[in-house]
């Protein structure tokens, strides 16, 4: 499993670094929008759809995502639509987390495919955006959510339980711990710390999301970083109580070793549109 894990790992890394780093931004929009797509298929299985009707449903993903990328939606801002997507994220995610596993299906299916298709397009929308905006402020958003979730890891299996006694959300997903999240969450402020004074020491052209934060105040930092740690949790969290009220263990069997694509972006969905929405609020 672990060889499976690493050599998959490698595979998308060897696929995706040289478009990320490619001086024009349209390859990586592009790869970005075909995992998308295999997650708006898995999102379909999820609820319960066949394989024709979850095809369908990438479909239409793929031409909400083309539309927006033909009118120009990539190149321009959109300050108002992160400002609306925020606070919504915030909201459902809080109500989907007291629904729990036994609501989710009390939920009319529609409802749910429409609610997954507009979670994957503002994120490839998020993501395409902020590789407009530049390098360094898109891998600051995606390191982020990385370094958040490998020190909960760690601090959880060194702390778990230790001060706490009880777990995050044991009926959603039983493995994590209060002292995961604490742990997650120094992570990031150290990587917010050591990024932002990096782009100040080297005079980065394009800041990162940290720097943005930093220059209307060291406490505005604090708090989008920990907000953003915060719901990567939330957005794991979600998509554990879904895959637990389908009853599969992952979201698909597309990545070797990983799961599906969304077993790797749930904790993505919500933090790309919320770090957009920060950084409408913080210009450079």
């Amino acid at each position: 499993m672990l060889l499976q894990r690493v050599i998959t790992a490698l595979v998308l890394l060897a696929i995706l670094l040289p478009a990320l780093f490619y001086p024009w931004s349209v390859p990586f929009t592009g790869l970005v929008l075909v995992l998308i797509g295999a997650a708006a298929w898995e999102w379909g299985r999820l609820n319960g759809l066949g394989n024709g009707a979850a095809l369908g449903v990438t479909l239409v993903c793929l031409v909400l995502c083309a539309v927006s990328w033909q009118l120009g939606m990539v190149q321009t801002p959109s300050p108002l639509l992160w400002l609306m997507a925020g606070p919504a994220w915030v909201l459902a995610g809080g109500w989907l987390l007291r629904l729990g596993v036994a609501g989710w299906p009390a939920i009319p299916r529609p409802v749910r495919l429409l609610g997954g298709l507009l979670a994957l397009w503002l994120a490839w929308l998020a993501v395409a955006q902020a590789r407009a905006i530049g390098i360094n402020f898109l891998l600051s958003v995606l390191v982020l959510v990385w370094a958040a979730d490998i020190a909960a890891y760690f601090a959880g299996r060194a702390f778990g339980l230790r001060f706490t006694k009880t777990r995050l959300a044991p009926a959603i997903s039983p493995g994590k711990s209060w002292e995961g999240v604490w742990g997650g969450m120094a992570g990031v402020c150290l990587l917010a710390l050591a990024w932002a004074v990096a782009d100040f020491r080297l005079q980065a052209d394009v800041p990162s999301l940290y720097t943005r934060l930093a220059r209307h105040g060291w406490w505005l930092a604090l708090i989008g970083v920990l907000f953003l740690a915060a719901m990567s949790v939330v957005g794991d969290l979600i998509e554990s109580l879904i895959k637990r009220s389908a009853g599969v263990k992952d979201s698909s069997h597309l990545l070797p070793g990983h799961g599906g694509v969304l077993d790797r972006v749930d904790a993505l969905l919500p933090t790309l549109p919320l770090a957009m929405m920060l950084a409408s609020l913080s210009p450079p």
